[in-house]
């Protein structure tokens, strides 16, 4: 197996004899490249992966020069190191990439409208009154990646959804309150469960740990996370790895819901709005 420097790449450069076979390796290099980019756009491997492109352009063009034989030993030393690094960097985006290639489907997991809409109704009537209560609440659905394993992190409960079982589990004096709730299908299946934090900066210090678990949960699986702010009382919704909505319009926390768990396109002519900035109440202030 041939070792892979610097050398190894400029003189493959400068061999290269054009014809279909090197038009049609170019492109099928073109292909992969444009793919990573799709799998990892909107995330922070965005910066990394141009940081990355900047440097190795700068040495290749440095290491082409003649008489920089110490600076092109040193390049051919940390290079097979720096490969090895690269999927550790971007083990997050790339767990995330191998999901969504996995996936037969936009999703997997589809909502019959007889369990969905009084699902919702009791998220939207749970979460109305559990704002007004300034109490907090994290609830999680399960779509196409398995939550198993943040499921078995919780107390198992595999029961019927309705507003009155989650304002049990949200109240602040039961031992429930804490964790998030994750819904699976029509059944509520666990409570209590411990979400992954994210790592991202939030640039609102109102936001706590619910608002990290949400983002967190959301930067792993493709699940759709309702968040109640216990400062403020107001309602977010998180997925694929950033916060959908912020202080959203409790009328149309169900609309929302629905939209985002059966993939209609009802919203693209009716856009998600926030609500307006107020100084007191459950609509006024951040998260």
């Amino acid at each position: 197996m041939n070792e892979i420097t610097v050398d190894s790449i400029l003189e493959t450069v400068r061999n290269l004899r054009w014809g279909w076979i090197s038009v049609l390796d170019i492109l099928l290099v073109t292909a992969v490249i444009f793919a990573v980019f799709l799998l990892i756009r909107g995330t922070r491997a965005v910066q990394v992966l141009r940081g990355l492109v900047v440097i190795a352009l700068a040495v290749l063009v440095l290491a082409s020069i003649p008489g920089l034989i110490a600076f092109r030993s040193l390049v051919n030393t940390i290079l097979p190191v720096l490969l090895i690094s690269i999927p550790i960097i971007f083990q997050p985006e790339l767990r995330r990439a191998l999901e969504r290639i996995g996936r037969s489907g936009r999703y997997l997991r589809f909502w019959r409208q007889n369990e969905i809409n009084p699902m919702i109704t009791a998220v939207k009537e749970a979460c109305l009154r559990l704002s007004q209560r300034r109490h907090g609440a994290l609830i999680t659905f399960e779509r196409d990646t398995g939550l198993q394993e943040y499921i078995d992190s919780g107390i198992a409960m595999n029961a019927d959804i309705s507003a009155e079982l989650l304002l049990t589990i949200f109240n602040k004096h039961t031992e429930l309150h804490d964790g998030a709730v994750i819904i699976r299908g029509e059944k509520l299946a666990a409570a209590a469960c411990v979400m992954p934090l994210s790592t991202s900066s939030l640039s609102d210090r109102q936001m706590g740990l619910r608002h990290r678990a949400a983002l967190g949960i959301s930067e792993v699986s493709d699940a759709v996370t309702v968040v109640v702010s216990e400062e403020t009382g107001q309602v977010s919704i998180t997925h694929n790895g950033r916060f959908i909505v912020r202080r959203l319009e409790p009328s149309r926390l169900d609309e929302v819901l629905h939209t985002m768990l059966t993939g209609s396109t009802s919203l693209k002519n009716n856009p998600i709005k926030p609500d307006s900035p107020s100084k007191d109440g459950p609509k006024g202030g951040v998260l």
